[in-house]
């Protein structure tokens, strides 16, 4: 409770007003006190004095040294012992109060002349310091926070996210800053991302005349290589296209709005990972109880994911020709954690290659990122392990990179089933 009344802005104003505001009633307090204390010693030392009392004769007939005693409502008394023995009480009463609202002689209280009550009276205005500093520093700092949950939710991907602008003061200029350029910024990504999703889908009617003008060429062996590496170099740039395409799309649309990208239905992960598998050679290994495993989404999209893991550990990891140098998926039953919901699938894609470093791990996930000394015959843009990111995520799931036990990667994707 403490770091949390800590972090707000609010609390923090408003306990430092308070606490500037305690302080200085107590030291104007403890100055009052001492001037108080100090005019009842001068009383007390003025009362505290020698009582005579005369007869008729102006004779001396008791004289004594006395301290008077307040009686409240009547004065002062004074005790005088009497030259026969006799005890005489003096009382003294008191001037009567001029009427009027204005009296620069009153003095104060007695309740408020005693420590309690002087305390009492501390508590007090510090009470209404507290109450009626709060709502003004709350009115105050409420800008702020409306603020501070906007560039949140401009942080998190919304990029249609614009703060309220309310008043003339620095608050509402930092505002309107703000949206200008979130305005600014997302106009250029969509730009750039229309550009390039433009300029990827024009790219495909070239290579389209470059494969048909490759198949028309003669059949002669000596060229045979120069064809085959032609081939590779168009199926490239063929995957490319396909991959800018689907970042442009997944790019473009609302994280939070997944009909946007087609129909969602209950998709059979086994029967994915049973094709994929068969088509890039991989090995399966499927445990007890994970059979069936139906994720909802869009079956197209998570075929994306297990197809590019897969090609992605058959191409950096098939180093050598080695039997250890197998790819493997593995799905395990769905477990459900204590506070996680629904439960969730956990699949493991395997390779026996390099491995990743550790301080790599993160940013392999990062657009066209490849790793350094990666080898342009191995293929790749770096834009495969990026979608599947963003098709895990946009599905509910996550994925990391970790060590595989012997050497090696682990990819490791979890999604609610």
């Amino acid at each position: 409770m403490s770091s949390l009344f800590g972090s707000r802005l609010y609390v923090r104003i408003w306990l430092a007003v308070v606490a500037a505001v305690t302080v200085l009633t107590l030291v104007t307090g403890w100055l009052w006190q001492q001037a108080l204390d100090e005019d009842r010693a001068e009383r007390e030392a003025r009362v505290t004095r020698t009582i005579i009392v005369r007869d008729g004769a102006r004779e001396i007939v008791g004289q004594a040294p006395a301290r008077a005693v307040s009686i409240p409502g009547e004065g002062w008394e004074f005790e005088v012992v009497m030259k026969d023995g006799q005890t005489l009480y003096v009382l003294l009463p008191r001037p009567p109060r001029p009427s009027g609202g204005n009296n620069p002689g009153r003095r104060a209280p007695e309740w408020f002349q005693t420590p309690t009550g002087f305390a009492w009276l501390l508590g007090l205005v510090a009470f209404a310091v507290a109450l009626g500093a709060y709502p003004i520093v709350r009115r105050l700092t409420k800008r702020l926070e409306a603020l501070q949950k906007g560039v949140e939710r401009w942080g998190d991907g919304d990029l249609s996210t614009r703060l309220p602008m309310q008043g003339q003061d620095e608050v509402a200029f930092l505002a309107a800053r703000f949206n200008a350029a979130a305005e600014r910024v997302q106009t250029l990504l969509q730009s750039h991302k229309a550009l390039l999703a433009n300029a990827s889908h024009e790219l495909r009617s070239p290579l389209a005349r470059i494969r048909m003008g490759l198949e028309l060429l003669d059949k002669d062996n000596a060229r045979a290589p120069q064809r085959a590496e032609i081939a590779r170099s168009i199926e490239e740039l063929d995957q490319l296209i396909d991959e800018i395409l689907l970042a442009s799309r997944l790019d473009l649309i609302d994280a939070r709005d997944a009909s946007a990208l087609g129909p969602t239905e209950e998709v059979d992960l086994v029967g994915l990972a049973a094709e994929e598998c068969a088509r890039t050679g991989a090995d399966l290994e499927i445990a007890a109880g994970a059979t069936p495993v139906l994720v909802h989404g869009q079956a197209r999209l998570l075929r994306r994911v297990l197809r590019n893991l897969l090609e992605n550990a058959r191409r950096y990891g098939d180093v050598g020709a080695s039997a250890d140098s197998q790819v493997r998926l593995s799905i395990f039953a769905p477990t459900s954690a204590p506070g996680q919901g629904a439960p969730r699938v956990t699949l493991w894609v395997e390779d026996r290659g390099p491995g990743v470093p550790a301080d790599q791990r993160a940013r392999i996930f990062e657009p066209f990122y490849r790793l350094p000394g990666a080898s342009e015959r191995e293929g790749g843009v770096g834009l495969g392990l990026s979608l599947v990111k963003t098709i895990i995520e946009r599905h509910g799931g996550r994925v990391r990179c970790e060590d595989r036990p012997g050497g090696g990667a682990r990819f490791v994707v979890d999604l609610p089933v």
